[in-house]
């Protein structure tokens, strides 16, 4: 029987151990650039065998909480490396989770006041986090044009190569817990009738399409450095109940064998979906960010983070290609 703390081998490298720390939010920098706190918080937990960081939006669009750090520009990147830079100096390997909330945001949090996008303009009953107001109901949501979708796509392509240019050893979607790419998965919230609606080759068109947009990119300097987080059957962030998930996941699993990513990370939230939706509570809203500050044990002592699974496939740390100006906090 294997042990929790013995180390996991890669075709490429070797993690310290089999514990991986699921993302949280922590909602503390408030120019959404990565800071010494940043620095700190990372180092403290570079025992885990691999961390996927918080959330990190690919673009100011792509916001749906407030004071997160993001990856949509050269000063991001230069601070984002020092992070790396600590974890790997401490031993560890470090993935960006690549983020944008799609309907989950509120106009306040968007570029000039605009409307969030998403799929379509179903609003959505839920919160976005907004720093000293708290939360606020999701505004109502403008539907993407069929022209528009590449250019998100895009978005989180350049963020990718920011990220490896930062030096992560790779990088994970966030295509889980009602977020944009799941609105797109789901039947109810994406009610499209061009080539991203509709079949579930179709809902699914632009996640897959994001995959192989980074994994081109990626593929310049190592392969199988790119993830998802897919969160099947969730009810979170007022995501309908959708009668076609084993249809979607049944074709969604061998297109994300075939394209040999570095992992899928599943989340389980039928818990805090509960909770959400529980009758003492007013409606459901996003996951607040963290606001203790926990310290990650060393690694005979660390238990395993909820809700995360050791990575499947090869996680290749490396700096190469880094072309990080010196960083401004």
């Amino acid at each position: 029987m294997k042990n929790l703390f013995e180390p996991y081998s890669l075709p490429s490298t070797t993690l310290n151990n089999r514990v991986v720390m699921a993302p949280m939010t922590r909602a503390r920098r408030p120019d959404h650039v990565p800071g010494p706190d940043t620095v700190e918080y990372y180092r403290q937990r570079a025992g885990a065998g691999l961390i996927i960081t918080e959330g990190v939006f690919v673009s100011p669009q792509a916001q749906g909480y407030s004071d997160v750090p993001g990856l949509w520009t050269d000063r991001q990147k230069a601070c984002w490396a020092t992070v790396t830079d600590a974890v790997h100096d401490a031993g560890g390997r470090i993935f960006a989770q690549l983020w944008h909330v799609g309907r989950m945001s509120h106009t306040s949090l968007q570029p000039a006041g605009a409307a969030p996008v998403g799929p379509s303009t179903l609003q959505a009953q839920a919160h976005a986090w907004v720093q000293g107001v708290g939360f606020l109901d999701a505004s109502r949501p403008r539907a993407l044009g069929t022209d528009e979708i590449p250019r998100l796509t895009a978005d989180f392509a350049d963020a990718a190569a920011r990220a490896i240019q930062a030096g992560f050893d790779g990088v994970e979607l966030h295509g889980a817990h009602g977020f944009l790419f799941e609105q797109f998965l789901n039947p109810h919230v994406n009610d499209r009738t061009d080539r991203y609606g509709g079949s579930a080759e179709n809902r699914a068109r632009f996640l897959l399409e994001a995959l192989d947009a980074l994994d081109a990119l990626i593929d310049r300097i190592g392969a199988q450095r790119v993830a998802v987080r897919l969160s099947p059957f969730t009810r979170a962030n007022d995501l309908p109940a959708d009668g076609q998930a084993e249809a979607m996941y049944a074709y969604l699993t061998p297109e994300l064998t075939r394209r040999h990513i570095a992992y899928v990370h599943l989340s389980g939230t039928s818990t805090w979906a509960a909770r959400l939706t529980s009758p003492r509570t007013s409606s459901r809203h996003s996951e607040p960010p963290t606001t203790e500050r926990p310290s990650w044990p060393a690694a005979s002592t660390a238990p395993a983070p909820k809700n995360s699974s050791p990575p499947t496939s090869s996680i290749s740390p490396s700096s190469a290609g880094r072309s990080s100006p010196t960083p401004t906090w």
